[in-house]
């Protein structure tokens, strides 16, 4: 079809409401990094540590099914909580680095099997465990905002990242894993099983696999790499 009135008029609206937004948005993360800075700056270490305990509590309050996936020592589930305290005011300072980690611990998190539904509730736990340390709207929508920043880079990663083979793989099964190769083209096979990218990050499903103790489906992954196909005209791998 032709470009009309109608298309002009879409695509100004469209780029008219683009430019409002960014508009407002200039020059609003310095000062939420500002704001967020001073909340960190203020907050000693025995209260960051129960900081970090009540956002399990509300956490897993909200979520039950969350502590399935939280079976760590006490002070690993500290240091997470910690970590990613820190994380938020990083996102502001350092965003490229941050969000090139960020895939790399979504792609693990992938090989974890964790389920994308569980970072809203994570999220609102820590940001009403945040209303208890502030009474700084500034700081605590900084806070929010670069959490919920994170979250939503997570969860793309994870989702991109969650092909059919590595549920294969989370679910050690050697059938299910085959199912899954059965669906890729022709000389893709093995790109299925060496590698999963997001971004510039990757992960190798094979590695994941002997790596998580996957062996019914590492098995399965090793015997498809090295058997030779034939078709009429040639012999081939993948």
């Amino acid at each position: 079809k032709g470009w009309d009135s109608e298309h002009e008029v879409a695509w100004s609206w469209l780029w008219n409401n683009v430019d409002r937004m960014l508009r407002l948005q200039m020059g609003r993360p310095a000062r939420q990094e500002l704001a967020l800075g001073r909340l960190m700056n203020s907050i000693g270490d025995e209260e960051r540590t129960s900081y970090c305990t009540e956002v399990y509590r509300c956490f897993f309050e909200m979520a039950p099914a969350g502590m399935d996936h939280f079976k760590q020592s006490t002070t690993r589930l500290l240091y997470v909580a910690d970590k990613v305290f820190s994380m938020t005011l990083e996102m502001y300072r350092e965003p490229d680095d941050l969000v090139n980690r960020l895939s790399a611990l979504g792609l693990r998190h992938v090989g974890y099997g964790i389920p994308t539904d569980l970072f809203g509730p994570f999220v609102t736990a820590c940001v009403q465990v945040v209303r208890i340390l502030t009474d700084n709207d500034d700081a605590e929508e900084s806070f929010r905002w670069s959490l919920s920043l994170i979250s939503r880079i997570l969860t793309r990663v994870i989702n991109e990242g969650s092909t059919i083979v590595m549920k294969a793989i989370n679910a050690n099964s050697g059938k299910q894993l085959k199912k899954a190769i059965a669906c890729a083209p022709r000389g893709k096979r093995a790109i299925w099983m060496l590698n999963v990218q997001v971004g510039t990050k990757s992960i190798s499903p094979l590695m994941w696999a002997i790596e998580t103790g996957s062996l019914d489906a590492a098995r399965a992954i090793i015997a498809d790499l090295l058997t030779i196909r034939a078709d009429r005209d040639r012999y081939y791998y993948g």
